[in-house]
């Protein structure tokens, strides 16, 4: 099912496991159409658990892997092989079954920690666009590692990449992707499941001011039935 409503575009799925199928299946094609377009095809990629079985897939599905170039929208401040490390999780289920040039899979080296992390992967960044960009959104309504009550770096007088010192969850210590180099890509999806985001969800179809939905503006959304809020006024 699927529905507009503001400038996003909704797409509800029965379940995550649908979810995850279809959304292998749509990188998959976005990475042809901009391989044959353009000859490369720049991937943001989201971490968490939304994502990973669709990551999971990719190495049955993709191809031309030599123009593929990987970047994340955050990472936490922890050494390598902590198992929370977003890096870690995409080269155990993806990364080390396909022949992407390391040279172009661009992992935050957030075990230098924050501030030089960050100033160093701002270094690694393309000046030109995204093709997609992959963002989850947390029960409080945050994205990557923008949170509520902190500065998101919407305005493109920010810098590429923020040092964050005092996340609301943990570990304190992140490294972000800014709100709008985030927004400066062709297609955006948000990844959503679970009845615990009803709430985050319903406060974006509202109007509220969150992280998500202010980075989000014209995103595709992608959730699971479960994560559809019940009763919002207005919506479809």
């Amino acid at each position: 099912m699927e529905a507009a409503r503001n400038r996003n575009t909704w797409h509800i799925h029965p379940d995550s496991a649908a979810l995850a199928q279809r959304l292998a299946a749509a990188i998959a094609r976005m990475a042809q159409e901009a391989i044959a377009a353009r000859g490369a095809f720049h991937l943001v990629v989201a971490g968490g658990n939304t994502p990973r079985a669709a990551y999971a897939m990719l190495p049955q599905l993709g191809r031309d892997w030599q123009c593929w170039h990987l970047y994340h929208g955050d990472e936490r401040c922890l050494p390598l092989q902590d198992p929370e490390r977003n890096s870690l999780m995409l080269d155990t289920v993806w990364l080390s079954q396909v022949p992407i040039p390391a040279r172009q899979i661009h992992h935050i080296p957030a075990e230098r920690g924050a501030e030089v992390a960050a100033r160093d992967y701002a270094a690694l960044l393309p000046p030109h666009a995204f093709d997609l960009v992959l963002l989850g959104m947390g029960e409080d309504g945050h994205t990557a590692s923008l949170f509520p009550g902190h500065d998101w770096g919407l305005e493109k007088s920010s810098p590429a990449t923020l040092a964050i010192h005092d996340a609301a969850k943990a570990p304190p210590q992140r490294v972000s992707l800014s709100g709008w180099r985030l927004q400066y890509t062709r297609e955006m999806f948000f990844l959503t499941t679970g009845s615990g985001k009803r709430a985050a969800l319903a406060a974006w179809l509202r109007g509220e001011s969150t992280p998500a939905a202010l980075v989000g503006t014209t995103a595709d959304v992608w959730l699971d039935n479960a994560a559809w809020p019940e009763t919002v006024p207005g919506t479809i």
